[in-house]
Order: C-alpha cells, then sequence, then structure tokens
C-alpha cells in the first residue's frame, strides 16, 4: 500500500524547542529500592521521545509521547504539532481507528491550521489502507472514496488532492471489480438477468476502469445463450468500437460468428456491423 509522502511535515515538526532544561529525574528511596515517580518533563524531552520512537518504529509508544507532550504542556504551540505527529504515528502502526479520532479532534479544535489539509489526507489514508478486496463487502472503500473527495473538494489545489485524484481512481476500479465478482457468480449459476444487471452497471457507471471490455464481452456471451441475437451485436459493436485490439473483442467475435447473419471473417473497418452501432 501507498505510504504518504510526510518528509515536509514530519521536518517541519520536529524543530522541537532547543533552549529548555534537562529532563529532571526523581527516584524516591526505599531502603536500597528506587522507584520512578510521574514528573513532568520539558516538552524537548518528550517530542523528542516521540520523534525517536517513530524513527525506531515504535509507532505506538511513539503516539503516546506526543499525546504527552499535551497532557504535560496543553497550551503550547507543540502540543498542536503534536496532536497531529500522534495521529501519523497510529497510522504508521496500522491503527487506523485511532489515527481517524486523532484527526478528527485535531480538525475539531484547530480548524485553521496550516496542517488541516494534511489531516483529511491522513483520514482518508486510513480509509485507503483498509480496502477490502472485491470479494468482500465493500463499505470501506465507499469511506475512502468519501474521505478522498472530502480532500479533494476542500483543498483541490493542494499536493493531497492531486494524490487523493489517483486514489479515488483506483477506488472505482474497486467497485467495478465487485461489480464484476457478483456478475460472474450469476453468470455460472445461470441466473442470467442479475448478471446481465451487474455487467450493465460496470458498462454504464464504472465506463473508464480496466473492467469494462470484459463486462462488454460476458453481455454478448448471455444475449447469445438467451437469444437476444440484436443486443449481442450490439454489445460486440461497443466493444469493437472502444476496444478493437483487445482479447475480450477477439472472443466476442468468435461468440457472434455463429450468428449465421453476421459476415464471415473478421470485421476490417467502420463501416461493418460492429462500426454502426454505437452506442446501445
Amino acid at each position: 500500500m501507498f505510504r504518504p509522502k510526510v518528509s515536509k511535515l514530519v521536518s517541519a515538526l520536529r524543530l522541537a524547542p532547543v533552549a529548555v532544561a534537562a529532563a529532571v529525574a526523581l527516584s524516591g528511596c526505599a531502603g536500597d529500592k528506587k522507584t520512578e515517580e510521574y514528573v513532568e518533563k520539558p516538552i524537548a524531552t518528550l517530542y523528542d521521545d516521540g520523534l525517536a520512537k517513530l524513527a525506531a518504529q515504535d509507532y505506538k509508544a511513539s503516539a503516546k509521547a506526543f499525546e504527552e507532550v499535551e497532557q504535560q504542556h496543553p497550551y503550547s504551540a507543540w502540543a498542536v504539532k503534536a496532536q497531529l505527529m500522534a495521529a501519523y504515528a497510529y497510522y504508521q502502526g496500522g491503527k487506523f481507528d485511532d489515527a481517524i479520532l486523532a484527526a478528527d479532534r485535531f480538525i475539531d479544535l484547530y480548524p485553521a491550521n496550516s496542517d488541516v489539509p494534511y489531516a483529511y489526507y491522513l483520514k482518508a489514508l486510513c480509509y485507503y489502507e483498509q480496502i477490502s478486496d472485491v470479494a468482500r463487502d465493500q463499505k470501506m472503500t465507499l469511506d475512502a472514496r468519501a474521505a478522498l473527495n472530502e480532500v479533494i473538494k476542500r483543498f483541490p489545489d493542494s499536493e493531497y488532492a492531486r494524490d487523493a485524484r489517483l486514489k479515488l481512481d483506483l477506488t472505482t476500479d474497486h467497485l467495478a471489480g465487485k461489480e464484476m465478482e457478483i456478475g460472474r457468480y450469476y453468470l455460472k449459476t445461470g441466473n442470467w438477468l442479475s448478471a446481465i444487471n451487474r455487467f450493465q452497471t460496470v458498462v454504464h457507471t464504472w465506463d473508464s476502469t480496466s473492467h469494462v471490455p470484459e463486462a462488454l464481452y460476458r453481455l454478448v456471451e448471455i444475449y447469445t445463450k438467451i437469444g437476444l441475437k440484436d443486443e449481442a451485436r450490439k454489445a460486440g459493436a461497443v466493444l469493437g468500437y472502444n476496444y478493437p485490439g483487445s482479447d475480450w473483442y477477439a472472443m466476442a467475435y468468435r461468440v457472434l460468428e455463429g450468428d449465421s447473419n453476421l459476415p464471415t471473417g473478421a470485421p476490417e473497418s467502420s463501416g461493418t456491423w460492429y462500426g454502426k452501432l454505437w452506442p446501445f
């Protein structure tokens, strides 16, 4: 899965205060036994600890360290930055629900902050990372699409919007793939009408995806099986017009060639039967 380019964000948030007193280490004596007490630590110590744990890929501990910045120094500028860094640490550790909650909290508390576009983008990535395979429920795909569209709508000229558009295309292809998976099942079980509806959805709703050639071929196949020759020829026409060199068109032509009313030999120009039936 794609990991976000956060070098600019991390670099900006890495600049922890430098003129801060060293951490205070307290110990209590109980004979020879020492116990460590919870004490307030300087911002620099907490923030740098979060960064060090992030670099060491100890994401859970990193998030906790950044959250401690806000808890101990809630009114500092670095507490604001630490909130978003905690969300990023949760994301990197695969704790997507925690990352979304942290990003939402950042957005709610600091809606005018310059890092709000990244917070929206991070939320979208959390949904995007959880998209399952096409054989499973696609709710997460729909959530990812909604979050990606939110980034594009709110920040259309940002670098996050550009990446969101690319990912949106992939979610579209994923949803089309789900329709194809269901359509193939109906085709296999002989539920022709349901299969036709699924494949037509791909052709008409997800027409920019990579699944369209196969969907058109499946329509040719089904219409031929149930005797709807005109509909089969129309689907074949669209397939030949848009994907003339594809394997799916070659197979569709072989299916259609069984119709004695069709010309023999492969069609050669838009003046043949398949070039006259666009669109269907």
